[in-house]
């Protein structure tokens, strides 16, 4: 069986974080719908905020920032979270998408979450987050998440969220899944014939 690998973004800014915790109920609830072939590579943006803005000023990623851009650029599905300020995404959570390669995100499947201290906050994830990866092109699962304070109180509000989880984790399980693994071309395996290229001279 083919291994998967997912990248899990998250920007909380304390720790431990409500953004982080909910990162992990997502991881755990999609290596339930995906088994035991998954790798999963968690990338704190907090510990690498410091490089995200130096490479937002010189546009070269240190080299513990360029692995972490790399996981989500080779990752076959990626779950972004992030805590809500002032109705959007906080500044970091942006400015780490802002340096990952133009590219990278392509056809990606993605899982959106969002925390927030009330559900007013919610709809960030429909005007915020939901526009940023579809300019990345990135192929957004229908349900996104949102935990509020309250979410994490017991009682239906944490059974409701907890139903939203599993549901947007089969969404996202379902996408990498139908996903076709893209071939690395070798440049010499076929190389042109000599023929040709004395015929193109």
């Amino acid at each position: 069986m083919t291994r998967r690998r997912i990248a899990v973004v998250t920007a909380g800014l304390s720790q431990p974080s409500s953004t982080r915790l909910l990162a992990d109920r997502l991881t755990q609830a999609v290596r339930r719908e995906l088994g035991p072939d998954l790798d999963v590579e968690v990338i704190e943006v907090r510990e690498h905020a410091h490089d995200v803005v130096n490479a937002t000023l010189t546009g070269f990623a240190a080299p513990d920032l360029r692995r972490a851009l790399d996981a989500v650029a080779g990752a076959d599905g990626v779950i972004a979270v992030t805590p809500i300020f002032n109705a959007s995404y906080s500044g970091l959570f942006k400015a780490f998408f802002d340096v990952l390669d133009a590219d990278a995100l392509v056809d990606v499947p993605v899982l959106l979450g969002a925390t927030g201290g009330t559900a007013r906050h919610s709809l960030a994830l429909e005007h915020a987050l939901r526009p940023l990866f579809a300019y990345l092109r990135a192929v957004v699962v229908p349900t996104a998440v949102f935990a509020a304070s309250e979410d994490w109180a017991g009682g239906g509000a944490q059974d409701a969220l907890a139903a939203r989880i599993d549901r947007a984790a089969r969404q996202l399980a379902a996408l990498v899944d139908a996903r076709q693994p893209v071939a690395e071309l070798d440049p010499f395996e076929q190389p042109t014939p000599f023929s040709e290229l004395l015929a193109g001279s």
